[in-house]
């Protein structure tokens, strides 16, 4: 009888300490996982401010020179190039999204990012300030993050709800399937939309 209680009770120890072992090893996962999104974030971060302030100079400097026309062939051509060039640099996958596109190449967005734009939407409409709107998830192995881009008084000459005839014919011509106009000061017209797979 002794004999058994002492194996019972040598057997409950091992399971506590065995419980004991495996709690600690989740909450050191959970905490290593925890570090690590900080810290893609802030590399997330880094790379749309670098995406931002390259190609916004660019815009206000073709503004005005030359126009909204010439800001548009500044766009069409610059935005792309610093997405690869970021994308290379960086081994991020990094673009422009939105739920309307002006680029449907390249700013359409998938399942995820159309999700996550509607929330936008929705924040802004609730009083949050674009600027201060942003997401991350991990998704299928791949750290996901997006970073909403508020209409500001720039984009009011290409983006929005009144645009001159010459500015809507540079449109027609750079993107022929343009749906990205209508637009408010401070509403949602897209995002900066970055993926990282993971180790």
């Amino acid at each position: 009888m002794r004999n058994t209680l002492l194996i019972a009770s040598i057997g409950l120890l091992v399971l506590n300490f065995s419980l004991a072992i495996n709690a600690s090893e989740t909450n050191s996962t959970k905490v290593n996982l925890s570090l690590q999104k900080v810290a893609l974030k802030a590399e997330a971060i880094v790379i749309v401010k670098k995406f931002g302030g390259t190609l916004k100079p660019h815009l206000k400097s073709a503004m005005k020179s030359s126009g909204p026309v010439a800001a548009i062939e500044v766009c069409s051509v610059q935005a792309p190039a610093i997405a690869e060039q970021l994308t290379k640099e960086t081994g991020w996958s990094v673009k422009r999204v939105s739920l309307k596109a002006r680029n449907n190449s390249t700013a359409t967005p998938d399942a995820w990012e159309t999700k996550v734009l509607q929330q936008f939407d929705e924040r802004q409409a609730n009083g949050q300030p674009a600027k201060k709107i942003g997401y991350a998830e991990i998704v299928d192995g791949q750290y996901r993050f997006m970073k909403a881009q508020g209409v500001v008084p720039l984009c009011l000459k290409c983006h929005g709800e009144q645009v001159q005839d010459n500015v809507l014919a540079a449109l027609k011509l750079h993107y022929p399937k343009d749906t990205a106009m209508g637009y408010k000061l401070g509403e949602i017209r897209g995002a900066f939309s970055l993926t990282k797979d993971l180790d």
